[in-house]
C-alpha cells in the first residue's frame, strides 16, 4: 500500500495554496547543524536553557523561531565556530533583517528579543541581502524531506551565501515550501525546476505568483487578496501593492490597495473546506480555508500614494 502523503493528497483535491502563509511579522533563525527532531525547539540538542528561552519568549512575544542550517550539511562542532543568527522583521512596506555571529548558542540568553515585536533593530549588523529558506523537516513531516531537500540543494548551489534549511515553517501539505525574509513571502509547491527561476525573479524584484502562499505581515484574508488583486492585473513587481484598509463583515471581507497611485478594492468571502487529512502524520481530520472572490472595483485615484517598486 502506498504511504499517505499530505502534499500529494493536496495536489490531488486542487487546494489553492494562496492565503495560507503564517500571521507573523518577527524572525529569529538561529544556525543549528545537528538533528532536529519532531520538534526543533524541544528535540534538538541545543543547550537546555536556550531550547526553554527560545520556545518561551517567542511564544510569549509571538516571535517565529526557527533553526537553519547549510544544506551541504558540512557540520561545525555547537561552539567551535560560532552560531550564526538572523532577526527579521517582515513589514509588508518596509521590512529589513539584521544579522550576528555568537560564539556559543548560550549567548542568545544575553539578547532582549522585545523590539523586535515592534519592528525595532536587536542591535545586530544590518544583512543587505534576502534570505531563501527551504524547509527540509523531515522528522516533522515526510513531505517536507522528500519536497524539500532538493529544492534546497537547487537553491544552494545557485545561491550559496543566500540558502539554508530551515525547521518547521507550517503548510506540509504544500511542500516544497520557500520562506523568503525578511520579505516574509511563503512560496508553495516549488520544485527543483522552478526553485532556481523563484529565486532569480526575487532577486529582480518579482513575485512567483504561481507559487505565492503569501505575505506574513498579512491575515490570511489579506494574503489572498493580494493574490486575487495581483493575478488580475499580472502585477508581479514585489512593492507594486501598499495595503490602504481592510475591513471585515461576517465572513465577508473587503481589502484596498494602492497600485501606482490608484486604488483598487478586494471583496472577497472566507470559508472552509470539508475536514481532511493535513499532514502526513495527523491523527485527526481538519478543515481548511478557503477564499471566494466576490469582486475586484476600481481604480480610484489616490493623491497620497507612494509609487511600489
Amino acid at each position: 500500500m502506498t504511504p499517505f502523503r499530505c502534499a500529494a493528497a493536496s495536489l490531488a483535491r486542487d487546494e489553492p495554496a494562496y492565503g495560507t502563509a503564517s500571521v507573523v511579522r518577527g524572525y529569529l533563525l538561529v544556525e543549528y547543524a545537528g538533528a532536529w527532531g519532531r520538534d526543533a525547539l524541544r528535540d534538538s540538542r541545543l543547550p537546555a536553557p536556550v531550547k526553554t528561552f527560545l520556545r518561551e519568549t517567542s511564544g510569549r512575544l509571538g516571535l517565529k523561531a526557527l533553526l537553519v542550517r547549510r544544506h551541504d550539511r558540512q557540520r561545525v562542532a555547537a561552539g567551535a565556530g560560532g552560531c550564526r543568527v538572523f532577526a527579521a522583521y517582515a513589514d509588508p512596506d518596509s521590512p529589513w533583517v539584521e544579522t550576528a555571529t555568537l560564539d556559543r548558542h548560550e549567548d542568545l540568553l544575553d539578547i532582549d528579543l522585545t523590539p523586535l515585536v515592534r519592528g525595532h533593530s536587536l542591535g545586530l549588523t544590518p544583512h543587505p541581502d534576502s534570505l531563501f529558506l527551504t524547509c527540509t523537516h523531515g522528522r516533522h513531516d515526510t513531505c517536507c524531506a522528500e519536497q524539500g531537500r532538493p529544492v534546497a540543494r537547487t537553491l544552494a548551489t545557485g545561491h550559496p551565501g543566500l540558502a539554508w534549511e530551515v525547521s518547521h515553517i507550517g503548510g506540509d501539505r504544500f511542500a516544497g515550501n520557500v520562506l523568503v525574509l525578511p520579505d516574509g513571502l511563503y512560496y508553495g509547491r516549488v520544485d527543483p525546476s522552478n526553485a532556481a527561476d523563484l529565486a532569480a525573479r526575487h532577486l529582480d524584484g518579482r513575485l512567483s505568483l504561481d507559487l505565492l502562499r503569501g505575505r506574513s505581515g498579512y491575515p490570511f484574508a489579506v494574503q489572498a487578496a493580494e493574490w486575487f488583486l495581483r493575478t488580475e492585473l499580472g502585477e508581479e513587481r514585489l512593492r507594486a501593492l501598499r495595503l490602504q484598509r481592510r475591513e471585515r463583515l461576517g465572513e465577508d471581507w473587503q481589502v484596498a490597495f494602492d497600485v501606482s497611485g490608484q486604488v483598487w478594492a478586494v471583496r472577497l468571502r472566507m470559508a472552509t473546506r470539508p475536514p481532511v487529512q493535513l499532514t502526513c502524520t495527523a491523527l485527526r481530520l481538519d478543515p481548511a480555508p478557503t477564499y471566494e472572490l466576490l469582486d475586484i472595483a476600481g481604480p480610484t485615484e489616490n493623491s497620497g500614494a507612494v509609487t511600489g517598486r
